[in-house]
């Protein structure tokens, strides 16, 4: 009895002691960080997303990373998908490659709110950080898809963090009266 009950106590200290030295570990890694402009995000924005990297930096202690030459992207193009439930957003180079990513879910939104302008906001902000500071992007073509509440503020969130906008196109599919469309919802 007396060892079950020892057990149990050094556990959180080791536990204690890990989430302390993860920190330490994090600002001095190479790897993309938030710390540069992370005081603009919210509070509980920030602690999730440092929480889903050091989820993802024990996955990546498995697997080894081949080395990636520096590669510098001015001008880029990037996709909006805003639909009634979510919002993301993908920055690629001009062949197509991505650069950088975020959904409202990545972000630590749920449900209805994954939807809503501000989620779009803070995930524009999020996946233009990354672009800038690993390929040093300045320039993008977009193009929004969908029409979901987030498209218009994911594009103004763009010009907003430093981001030049050169042409807006909207690439939503309209069917030439195709298949029949749903049964109008009854509110």
């Amino acid at each position: 009895m007396s060892e079950e009950v020892k057990e149990p106590k050094t556990i959180p200290q080791e536990i204690g002691e890990e989430k302390n030295a993860e920190p330490k570990e994090e600002k001095g890694g190479a790897d993309f960080s938030f710390d540069s402009n992370i005081e603009e995000l919210p509070e509980e924005i920030k602690q999730k997303l440092e929480k889903n990297k050091a989820a993802r930096s024990k996955k990546k202690l498995i697997k080894k990373k081949k080395k990636k030459t520096a590669k510098i992207v001015k001008i880029g193009r990037a996709y909006i998908q805003a639909t009634y439930n979510n919002t993301m957003i993908t920055l690629t180079d001009n062949n197509g490659d991505v650069i950088s990513w975020a959904s409202a879910g990545l972000a630590g939104f749920k449900g209805a709110k994954k939807a809503t302008p501000y989620a779009a906001q803070i995930i524009t902000k999020i996946a233009t950080q990354k672009a800038r500071e690993e390929y040093g992007l300045e320039e993008v073509s977009v193009f929004v898809s969908g029409v979901g509440t987030g498209r218009e503020a994911a594009i103004r969130a763009l010009n907003a963090n430093g981001l030049n906008v050169t042409a807006v196109k909207d690439t939503t599919p309209v069917p030439h009266n195709g298949c029949r469309p749903k049964k109008p919802r009854r509110v």
